[in-house]
């Protein structure tokens, strides 16, 4: 059976990686997709389960050789997703999470038209101004660039499939998991998953 790709995008700071982590913690068969970067890791940021760090030439020697699903640049930094990997999890029945953003994501539904697309949204600018701000991992410079493309960011939702405000965390993260249990239970899904109890079931003679 083919896994399902789901997107998950949202302009910086609206809590999206944190929502992903738990998500992933709490859901069997799925699994996020590790993008490649240019980007100095943050402290706490480990090689190979974050990102996969490299250097400006790497990256682009990749785009180069079509490694990626979808490259974007953003604040300087190149950001991608490798190919291989993802079609190698999918191949194997595994659902794909993307978090990536909205470039990537447009790039990325040309490729797979049927992906999942969930636009995560904070509930006011003040509460994103707030979350970057609280989070210390970027200057003030870089916050005040990022809210100021916030607005660009987010009108993106209308291509979406889905839209989550992560006003309570407790709650986005139900309406994500939600989002991905009722992809499970769409009938392609559960054709492939089931179709030998499906072909038992209407091939089954009625006992007189």
């Amino acid at each position: 059976m083919t896994g399902s790709l789901f997107i998950v995008t949202a302009a910086s700071g609206t809590g999206k990686t944190s929502l992903v982590k738990q998500l992933l913690a709490t859901t069997n068969d799925l699994t996020v997709s590790i993008s490649h970067t240019t980007r100095t890791p943050r402290p706490g940021e480990i090689d190979g389960q974050h990102y996969h760090f490299t250097d400006t030439e790497s990256f682009t020697n990749g785009i180069n050789a079509g490694l990626f699903l979808e490259h974007a640049e953003v604040f300087g930094n190149y950001y991608g997703t490798s190919e291989k990997s993802v079609r190698t999890q999918l191949a194997a029945g595994i659902d794909v999470i993307l978090e990536i953003d909205w470039q990537g994501a447009t790039q990325i539904r040309e490729i797979f038209a049927d992906a999942i697309m969930i636009f995560i949204l904070p509930p006011s600018i003040a509460t994103l101004r707030q979350r970057l701000s609280t989070r210390a991992q970027d200057s003030v410079e870089v916050i005040e660039r990022r809210l100021a493309g916030a607005v660009t960011e987010m009108a993106q939702y209308v291509n979406a499939d889905y839209v989550v405000i992560n006003d309570n965390f407790d709650v986005a993260l139900a309406e994500l998991k939600a989002i991905i249990v009722a992809d499970r239970q769409t009938l392609s899904r559960q054709q492939q998953r089931y179709h030998r109890t499906i072909s038992n079931l209407l091939n089954k003679q009625v006992e007189e």
